[in-house]
């Protein structure tokens, strides 16, 4: 199952989310942030009390593999191995390009509903 995914551009906004999905039970350890920025997602990732996509995430071949490729092709692989298609990955990519933040929700097919 694709985890849930929903961008943003505003950081107030996304902790806002952050913090309603675990007011709902959604555990830390599915909530993930991803930006084009590794020190920027970290931030928010700390800020918002969720996690980065790292090494426990992905199988340790494609991690070893991503760390002599470029950041877009490092943030294409960490959103394959999320379960998202090549294509998928590479709109989302391009999102991220564009300064925008991502937030995808494991193990959780209510979180729509938390977020309303």
């Amino acid at each position: 199952m694709k985890p849930f995914i929903r961008e943003y551009v505003n950081e107030e906004q996304l902790k806002t989310d952050v913090n309603k999905l675990q007011a709902k039970g959604v555990n830390k350890d599915d909530i993930y942030i991803l930006t084009h920025d590794d020190e920027r997602t970290g931030r928010l990732a700390d800020g918002a009390d969720a996690n980065t996509i790292g090494m426990k995430e992905m199988d340790f071949s494609s991690a070893v593999g991503n760390m002599f490729n470029s950041q877009g092709d490092e943030l294409r692989t960490k959103l394959q191995e999320m379960g998202f298609s090549e294509a998928e990955a590479e709109n989302y990519e391009e999102e991220l390009d564009d300064g925008k933040i991502l937030l995808m929700v494991t193990n959780d097919d209510q979180v729509n509903n938390y977020l309303m």
